[in-house]
Parts: C-alpha cells; structure tokens; sequence
C-alpha cells in the first residue's frame, strides 16, 4: 500500500507541474499580447509622467519637463492616440496626440 500511495504522490506532484507550466505560458502570451497592443503616443503626458523619450536634454521615463511636452511619448491602447481629449493650447488651437514627435509644447531653451 506504502508503493501505491508513493505513485499517487508522484502523480500528483507531475501533474501539478504540467498545471504550472501551462499557466507560465498563458501569463506570457497574455502579456504579449498586451504589449502589442499598445503604441507611443507623443504630446499627451503630464510633466513628469512620460514614459520615455522627452526629447534633448532629457533622459528617459519621468523626464519631461512640460505638459504635453511634444517630443515625450507616453504608451497607449493601440488606435486611440489621436482620440485623447486634451486642453486646448493658450491660443485656443486644438492640442491632439501624435504617433510621430511634435514641434510644440516643448521646455524653454
């Protein structure tokens, strides 16, 4: 009796295993699968709350120095970039996110 409960450990113990591994592997292709879904929206962060690139000067995430500083990227949901409701800019023109860099909003040189 001692050999049978010894193999259902055993059985027990592997399939927890299997369990596990199969689990890892979800994690990972959900977090894949995240991150693909995403894209660099520029002009769209508060100061200090980029994500990385702040343009000259500027190291990486938490660096810009400006609200919606153009040269700083912020990650978002993949197609929703230009959709970001912001303030408009002091003369009144519409400020939008972009998927490429800006010329504006940038920190005094």
């Amino acid at each position: 009796m001692f050999l049978k409960r010894e193999e259902t450990m055993s059985k027990l113990v592997k399939t927890a295993a299997v369990a596990g591994a199969v689990a890892a592997a979800l994690v990972t292709h959900t977090s894949t699968a995240t991150a693909q879904a995403k894209e660099k929206c520029f002009g769209v962060s508060l100061a200090g709350k980029n994500d990385c690139a702040a343009g000259p000067g500027t190291t990486c995430a938490g660096s810009s120095t400006v609200d919606y500083q153009g040269n700083a990227w912020t990650l978002v949901d993949a197609g929703t970039c230009a959709d970001i409701e912001l303030p408009a800019m002091a003369d009144g023109t519409a400020r939008m996110g972009s998927l490429t860099e800006l010329e504006r909003d940038l920190p005094a040189s």
